[in-house]
């Protein structure tokens, strides 16, 4: 009996695709070292979840090179890069676009003309997500989800490939407004970028202050990334994989046969997307390391990104000290 399931299989096209993006991977990583030092399991997530067609959100504390790293992945990848500065006072229609009243100079007849917002980019980055209200951060919702906006009655398709890498400080609470779980849920990812280590903050600081200019090369074009997604979508996945990749989506969820740890410190678990989403990115861990299907480490490799913000602690959880990546670490140690 097959352990795998073979929509339309992988063929031979497919199979020197994955060999060829294996190789394209250490070029991209390569590009990136010219600029970013260390953070190389952030630069990882970044582009798995950009080949398995995913959004991120990444969390740090400011000067952590988290605009840097988009920017100079977006360039290295041949992509169109907008970025978005997420304040108070920002608008829906900042984001999205608006509608101008034009006159043509024949007729003097006057129609309404709609300017493209910032949203229409390949890459958008929306920078300090959690400092504008949520009605603004709800314009970025049906862009995510759709790929498509929708404005003054009519709807205009996003340029693919497209992606929303969001930021956010951790520390600072003053004057933010927390994502609801809702728009959460609508990210793949959920990147924490850490400090880096005292070797290489020295080569950063000797790198920022001096004359040097990388010299960054393109790899990928948005066409060629669009195909390797579709490349991702037919890579098969065997029954364990997937199977393994469920039972830990489902064990976050307070239910009658839940753990006790499970019902006591969670109030609200992973839906069926942090199924998917943990499938996806397995898949596209095994193609960028030149694997035709993926294992039951990747889909561990990709627990804590996908998983840690669609899990709603309780207050016990809180009066325990316990956080959503402790429960997330428990998870992966007992679901067999």
């Amino acid at each position: 009996m097959s352990t795998e399931r073979r929509p339309g299989g992988t063929g031979g096209g497919d199979l020197k695709a994955i060999e060829a993006l294996a190789s394209a991977r250490e070029s991209i990583l390569g590009e990136i070292r010219k600029v970013i030092v260390g953070q190389d399991q952030v630069i990882e997530q970044l582009l798995t979840a950009i080949l398995a067609d995913g959004h991120c959100l990444l969390i740090g504390v400011p000067g952590l090179a988290k605009t840097l790293m988009v920017s100079t992945l977006a360039n290295i990848l041949d992509l169109s890069f907008n970025r978005i500065q997420f304040t108070p006072d920002l608008m829906p229609s900042d984001i999205t676009g608006t509608d101008i009243i034009e006159e043509d100079p024949a007729t003097h007849a006057r129609t309404f003309k709609f300017i493209r917002g910032p949203v229409f980019a390949n890459v958008v980055l929306a920078d300090e997500i959690n400092r504008t209200p949520p009605k603004t951060q709800a314009a970025l919702l049906q862009a995510m989800q759709e790929k498509e906006v929708t404005t003054g009655g009519h709807t205009f398709p996003l340029d693919l490939p497209f992606f929303v890498l969001a930021t956010q400080n951790p520390i600072e609470l003053e004057g933010t407004y927390p994502l609801p779980e809702a728009q959460l849920d609508r990210f793949m990812f959920s990147i924490y970028v850490e400090y880096p280590s005292e070797g290489e903050e020295k080569e950063i600081v000797e790198s920022t202050t001096s004359a040097y200019v990388p010299d960054l090369k393109k790899i990928l074009t948005g066409e060629e990334i669009t195909g390797l997604q579709n490349l991702v979508r037919r890579v098969p996945v065997p029954d364990h994989v997937l199977e393994y990749a469920i039972r830990l989506a489902r064990g976050t969820r307070p239910t009658e046969d839940s753990p006790d740890y499970i019902r006591n410190w969670v109030s609200w678990g992973a839906g069926p997307r942090a199924s998917q989403y943990l499938v996806l990115a397995a898949k596209t861990r095994a193609v960028l390391r030149g694997r035709y299907a993926p294992e039951t480490d990747d889909v561990k490799e990709a627990a804590h990104p996908v998983l840690r913000h669609r899990i709603v602690t309780s207050f016990n959880a809180e009066a325990d000290g316990v956080s959503a990546a402790d429960i997330v670490d428990r998870l992966v140690s007992d679901v067999k």
